[in-house]
């Protein structure tokens, strides 16, 4: 069975994983696990949000719409930031900003405060995934590549679910201040680690030298990973997977079974888990899946789109005031494929690029599931405060970015199929008549 360990020959130059690359990599995707906890952290506290500062749905969503375009504006420069300067600097970086974000928001006084907290938050957080992607590249062979992203997505979700399970009892047991404030020293805890122990890659593993060539070097970086088609299909599958079960988990979730489903938040907040748990179990079978099967990558994308827009149907047209628990929880459990989907986005853009390039594609690739997940939570509160919050207009939101998604995803598919089937008869023949 595949594990992210290696054991079996792999490419020339590849990494050879093993015992101190997962411990290396462990620090660095625990940074990436407590900036999960505090952006879904508001997921929970909501409602409480609402009657701290006020504010109404609109107001409330632009919480988690600033904290995403914060993100998603981000993941270019991160990514050139990760090829340019390595991991464990910009991997600091974000753990000082996401850790002062979420003191700053235990401690706001009023919602301006509490958004520009949210904003420094998601500064922060936008520096951790790429990373985290970058440093797997460096320390595990390229086979292990699916599995390894996988499992990073899988540690986030346990992030999340640390503030569905943790996080919300803290809030409603000791209050607003001290559960944020106290959950912020985990930020502290990991940086610490990662001060005295990442590494940027093994030893006789080092990438070439990147020389600064300015602004002209930036351009040339992004405009040759976007002429790739497998870039631009990763996107457009990254855009078109994950925002349903973001904009369920970061948001709308809570008040969408406590206003509309008529739950208490004690029922709501176990369905919230169950979404993230079947996150985590979709992880591990879709991760073994891909790096298997590589073919099985756009029918696994698709088929979870499919699966996600029939339930949703399903439960918005139900004939009734509210929809049955066995649909609220087969609805949550395919909420929980939207994550591992996305990262299938990923494997298009990873075997498009060379080493060089690989962290900014992985950000034009990360960009697509936030704008998604940024455009959808913006246009539910707005369709929440225009029809008195009637959730079955406003959720219908996510029909429509599904259909963008899926006719860029067939649109692009055969140009991404045919430039990879080159790259792979180009690189046997240059195995074949190179020395190694």
């Amino acid at each position: 069975m595949s594990d992210v360990r290696g054991g079996s020959a792999g490419l020339p130059g590849d990494p050879p994983g093993g015992r101190r690359a997962l411990a290396v990599w462990g620090i660095g995707v625990s940074v990436y696990f407590v900036a999960v906890i505090f952006r879904t952290s508001l997921g929970v506290a909501g409602l409480d949000a609402a009657d701290r500062f006020g504010v109404n749905a609109s107001a409330l969503s632009t919480f988690s719409i600033l904290q995403l375009l914060v993100y998603a504006g981000m993941q270019i420069p991160v990514g050139l930031l990760v090829d340019r300067l390595g991991t464990k600097k910009v991997l600091g970086i974000g753990a000082v900003l996401f850790t002062a974000g979420q003191l700053g928001f235990a401690f706001s006084p009023s919602y301006g405060m509490a958004l520009a907290s949210r904003a420094l938050l998601g500064c922060g957080d936008a520096l951790t995934f790429i990373s985290v992607l970058r440093l797997g590249t460096r320390w595990f062979p390229a086979r292990r590549g699916p599995l390894v992203a996988q499992m990073a997505g899988l540690v986030g979700m346990a992030g999340n679910l640390v503030s569905t399970l943790v996080i919300a009892r803290l809030l409603h047991g000791i209050g607003w201040t001290a559960a944020f404030a106290g959950s912020a020293v985990a930020g502290a805890v990991v940086f610490v680690l990662l001060v005295l122990f990442l590494k940027d890659h093994p030893e006789g593993h080092a990438p070439e030298p990147v020389p600064h060539q300015g602004a002209a070097y930036v351009r040339r970086q992004v405009a040759a990973s976007w002429r790739e088609p497998g870039t631009r299909l990763g996107l457009w599958v990254h855009f078109t997977t994950q925002f349903p079960g973001m904009v369920f988990l970061l948001l709308w979730g809570l008040p969408f079974l406590v206003e509309a489903q008529g739950l208490s938040r004690a029922v709501a907040g176990e369905l919230l888990t169950l979404v993230v748990l079947s996150n985590m179990a979709v992880g591990l079978v879709y991760g073994q899946i891909v790096a298997r099967h590589h073919g099985a990558r756009l029918p696994l994308a698709l088929g979870t789109v499919g699966a996600t827009a029939l339930l949703w149907a399903a439960t918005l047209a139900y004939p009734a005031d509210t929809a049955p628990m066995w649909l609220l929880v087969v609805l949550c459990t395919v909420l929980g494929a939207c994550g591992p989907a996305s990262m299938i986005g990923f494997d298009f853009a990873r075997p498009a690029n060379p080493p060089e390039r690989q962290g900014t594609a992985s950000g034009i690739t990360n960009m697509g599931g936030f704008v998604a997940s940024m455009t959808t939570l913006f246009a539910v509160g707005v369709l929440l405060d225009a029809t008195g919050d009637d959730y079955t207009v406003a959720f219908s939101a996510v029909f429509v970015l599904q259909a963008l998604g899926v006719t860029q995803i067939l649109r692009l598919r055969r140009r991404a199929a045919r430039a990879e089937r080159e790259r792979l008869v180009a690189s046997r023949v240059t195995s074949v008549h190179v020395p190694v």
